[in-house]
């Protein structure tokens, strides 16, 4: 081992002060969500009958699920087209997945009148319910990716035998990860179809399901750059810009794709005239299309850009923008209902579910082998 490794792994097994705040805000949350479960929604959240879904399901459910887009995103580009040259992206897009769809099941947990009874779903089919297929889809998905994960674990304790076992089924791992993450990201559009005089017409479409679908294509591959930059900087191991300039270069192709089916649906249905009300629906509306949407298009089609890693990072931030703002439209702000504003404990409950998933990818990046060098 050379002296340059040992400095290396030493800087990556050292703790800072960032580790103690994931810590502390992981730990607050802990206590929050533990205050929810033993004295219900009313004692910690802003929720109610005419409101009863808000930040949990906008952020951490709907918002959460669409960014593990990723995941299933990268393992279909290495794995069913081929690009190998990928493979480098694909533990961390995996663990970042993985980490998005845990937000989700601990959020549920916090969201449900009865977190206990969410068992009864294995037990009590309701085969007509988007909801039924949603949570196996996620919690199916959510084992195929643990079970993906699995080797980075047996190569650091040197288990043989459970690895190569993996690695005869990752194949039909992989494809069974695509298959699931394509129904359940459609059927979340699915849940507000069925609700469409209580959305504004911006917003509700019955084509949301493969709209929900591709726009989580395309902001999973913003997270992606967006992770990775980040994750780099922090722990000092930097993807090559020019893998990431690469995979941005395929983005405009696919946020293009979303804006015609948004366009063309608004047309066909005549609400098209709706963009230029100058209300509130329409400003938030040209906020979403124009940064989240339009301006990676544009940015990400620039040579200038796919070749600088700040540049890269930014635009991938407005892309992860569009994203959730489109999330928190369809779900909260454009959604009939009670005024709503979250209480804090729901926003402390979700700030500690985030710095779980970063205590997490942490840890697993220093003590597992989840970049290829290793």
């Amino acid at each position: 081992m050379t002296a340059n490794t040992l400095v290396r792994r030493k800087n990556t097994l050292s703790f800072g002060w960032g580790t103690a705040i994931q810590a502390i805000l992981m730990l607050f949350g802990l206590g929050l969500m533990i205050n929810r479960w033993v004295f219900g929604l009313g004692a910690t959240t802003a929720l109610s009958d005419p409101r009863p879904w808000g930040l949990w399901i906008s952020f951490d459910i709907l918002a959460g699920i669409a960014l593990a887009a990723g995941a299933f995103t990268m393992a279909a580009i290495v794995y069913v087209f081929n690009v190998k040259e990928f493979h480098p992206l694909l533990r961390p897009t995996i663990l970042t997945g993985f980490l998005g769809y845990s937000l989700a099941i601990l959020g549920l947990t916090v969201d449900l009148g009865k977190p206990l009874d969410m068992w009864h779903m294995i037990i009590y089919w309701n085969v007509h319910a988007p909801l039924f297929e949603i949570g196996w889809c996620v919690m199916t998905y959510a084992t195929v990716m643990a079970l993906e994960l699995s080797p980075m674990l047996f190569e650091r304790l040197n288990w043989n035998v459970p690895l190569k076992l993996i690695r005869s089924i990752s194949i039909p791992l992989i494809f069974a990860g695509i298959v699931l993450s394509t129904m359940h990201q459609s059927s979340l559009g699915t849940l507000y179809v069925e609700v469409p005089d209580q959305i504004h017409p911006l917003w509700w479409s019955i084509i949301l399901p493969p709209m929900f679908y591709v726009s989580a294509i395309g902001a999973g591959m913003c997270m992606i750059i967006f992770e990775s930059t980040i994750s780099g900087y922090g722990l000092n191991h930097k993807i090559p810009v020019k893998l990431l300039g690469k995979l941005a270069g395929w983005i405009p192709y696919v946020l293009g794709f979303y804006l015609v089916m948004r366009f063309l649906d608004l047309i066909l249905t005549g609400d098209i005239g709706a963009m230029f009300a100058f209300d509130g629906p329409s400003i938030m509306f040209w906020v979403e299309i124009l940064l989240g949407y339009v301006a990676p298009i544009v940015f990400f089609s620039m040579p200038a850009v796919r070749k600088n890693r700040y540049r890269l990072f930014w635009v991938a931030f407005l892309g992860v923008f569009g994203l959730l703002l489109n999330r928190f439209n369809v779900s909260w702000f454009q959604l009939e209902g009670a005024p709503y504003f979250p209480a804090w404990q729901e926003l402390f409950i979700s700030i500690g579910l985030i710095a779980f998933a970063m205590f997490v990818f942490n840890m697993a990046a220093r003590f597992l082998p989840l970049f290829e060098e290793h």
